[in-house]
């Protein structure tokens, strides 16, 4: 073979060496593109069970223009003794921004309906009273954690406030008098809320979780425990017509009566925990048994002449 033979034969075999070598890294590629995409596919969305669907009599009573009010005598324990008072559940729908998670102030298609429980407890211990008030901001969809949770109580020794917003995780901000605690930010998995179970059971007390759960404890108990915000171990139990939640490890129990039928009206109920701190504890419970329930736009009755419907309620 001569040498311009060669030459051209080696050039050939350079050019498809070439060829393979560029084919063999587009496959690559390919493949690893491939693989992109398999693994953002592999990273699904939270799967949401389906919307509840609004029925005739759920619109009629919860989309009239009107809060639900029910007042309720209350016995709660603190310190280690029981104290009389009185709570109050207002129960009203709204339209929420998912951003900035807040009440909207106009309707836009991007809002999201939720039922809000405003739930407000006063009682006195000694010469000093408690001011006590937890909002609970929950999707009537029915489908998702609650969008925002809020607590802050008020005594003559100070206030504290906290507050979990529901974004790629929980968001939690808590300030306190207390030196111990003072601000704090935390971010935690999602995970059930017991303050969103109260909405959760008027839109469809079958919904409820059962059997071994983890859930965040309500904002209030974790204020005047002075608790670590965390998810814990609990047992769910959805009985006739009351709810029972227990947390071992906290040896508390807490227990919501309720009424079958819709509107699946809150009756009373009871939280049994230990009071107090170290070996002089006691195990108390605190009790709410239900007084009135009226429907009003509340909002609208701030005149003196509206004073009797606190009558109605019997909260004076």
């Amino acid at each position: 073979m001569n040498n311009s033979v060669k030459s051209i034969t080696v050039f050939v075999s350079f050019i498809c060496a070439f060829v393979i070598a560029i084919s063999c890294k587009d496959e690559i590629s390919k493949q690893e593109s491939d693989n992109t995409i398999i693994a953002k596919a592999e990273k699904k969305p939270e799967i949401l069970k389906p919307a509840f669907e609004l029925s005739k009599d759920f619109n009629e009573y919860w989309y009239a223009g009107e809060a639900e009010i029910t007042s309720y005598k209350l016995e709660q324990a603190r310190y280690g003794e029981i104290r009389d008072g009185k709570a109050v559940l207002v129960f009203v729908t709204e339209d929420f921004l998912p951003e900035i998670q807040v009440k909207a102030d106009n309707y836009s298609k991007d809002n999201i309906p939720v039922l809000k429980l405003n739930a407000t407890k006063n009682f006195n211990t000694g010469i000093y009273p408690y001011s006590i008030m937890q909002s609970t901001f929950y999707p009537v969809s029915n489908n998702k954690h609650a969008i925002k949770v809020s607590a802050s109580i008020q005594e003559w020794c100070g206030h504290v406030y906290a507050q979990l917003n529901n974004r790629d995780d929980f968001e939690i901000k808590s300030h306190s008098y207390f030196q111990s605690e003072a601000d704090q930010e935390i971010s935690l998995e999602k995970s059930i809320t017991e303050n969103q179970l109260w909405t959760q059971l008027r839109i469809n007390p079958k919904s409820l979780p059962t059997g071994k759960i983890k859930a965040i404890p309500s904002l209030e108990y974790m204020r005047l425990k002075h608790g670590k915000f965390k998810a814990y171990e609990a047992e769910a139990e959805l009985k006739n017509d009351a709810y029972t939640l227990f947390y071992p490890d906290l040896n508390r129990t807490l227990k919501i009566n309720f009424n079958q039928e819709f509107p699946h009206d809150i009756m009373g109920w009871e939280e049994t925990f230990r009071d107090g701190y170290g070996p002089n504890a006691k195990l108390l419970t605190t009790k709410a048994t239900k007084i009135k329930t009226i429907k009003s736009a509340y909002w609208g009755k701030n005149s003196n002449a509206d004073e009797g419907l606190r009558e109605t309620l019997g909260l004076k």
